[in-house]
């Protein structure tokens, strides 16, 4: 059964993918923080619960997940529980995102890094690419609830950048919400580092690459990079295939102060 937040079928604008819980809090939930203060509709989607993780449980990460998403004010979270460590690009997977993609009709679609340190992150990249292309194909046929979906292509997919450092296409500046998306990520208790043993259960779970006090540091400065890029104090970065359009130079003009 599905984990999630809603189960209204409800269009969103902006609509990001990780593979694992946490994946969206660390890369662009400042991106969903921006728009939602622009009025758009935003949600998350986790492919897996992040069950092979070193550190907590299927359902630890479901309910942190559940605590991430109220703090972020997403209009929909869920969780397609696909098998962790195992996920393919093929048509099974693929239809499961499709189905989800033509249900709530995003016109922007945030998804996993194309490579990175985790290879679920590059794999989940790929997979989410190509279902957003083959969700616009008609003789793709999907159901909901018993009803035939209508067809669906966002108009861009970005992927953010992880763990591994990669060129980005553009930043956006997310330092009024900064602070929002840190409190965010340390919902994740079982996963990240706390001051206080007793907030994460130290006691009982070996240390991780992510669980170190320098983890969450380096993830501070990775937006302290992107928003040196443009002048802000905090910015995430992202890339895309498909080449981005102005319609006047006022979208990208900044006064430096």
């Amino acid at each position: 059964m599905r984990a999630e937040i809603d189960l209204k079928s409800m269009k969103l604008d902006i609509l990001a993918f990780g593979v694992h819980p946490d994946d969206v809090e660390l890369s662009c939930a400042g991106a969903l923080l921006v728009e939602q203060r622009n009025r758009k509709k935003t949600g998350i989607i986790d492919l897996t619960l992040g069950e092979l993780g070193t550190r907590g449980t299927a359902e630890t990460r479901k309910t942190e997940a559940a605590d991430a998403a109220k703090i972020l004010g997403v209009d929909i979270r869920e969780n397609l529980e696909m098998a962790d460590g195992f996920l393919q690009n093929d048509e099974a997977h693929q239809r499961m995102i499709i189905k989800s993609i033509r249900q709530y009709q995003p016109e922007i679609i945030l998804c996993n890094a194309p490579e990175d340190r985790h290879p679920d992150h590059g794999k989940s990249s790929k997979l989410v690419a190509d279902a957003s292309f083959l969700s616009g194909l008609m003789k793709i046929q999907t159901e909901l609830n018993g009803s035939l979906q209508q067809a669906w292509r966002p108009k861009y997919v970005f992927r953010y950048i992880q763990d591994r450092f990669l060129q980005p296409d553009f930043v956006l500046d997310i330092t009024d919400v900064f602070e929002q998306k840190i409190e965010a990520i340390k919902a994740y208790k079982t996963q990240f580092y706390a001051q206080h043993p007793a907030d994460n259960n130290d006691l009982d779970e070996p240390q991780t690459y992510i669980s170190t006090p320098d983890f969450l540091d380096s993830v501070v400065y990775r937006h302290k990079w992107f928003g040196k890029m443009i002048g802000v104090k905090y910015a995430e970065g992202f890339i895309s295939e498909k080449m981005i359009g102005l319609k006047n130079f006022d979208a990208i003009i900044k006064e430096n102060t």
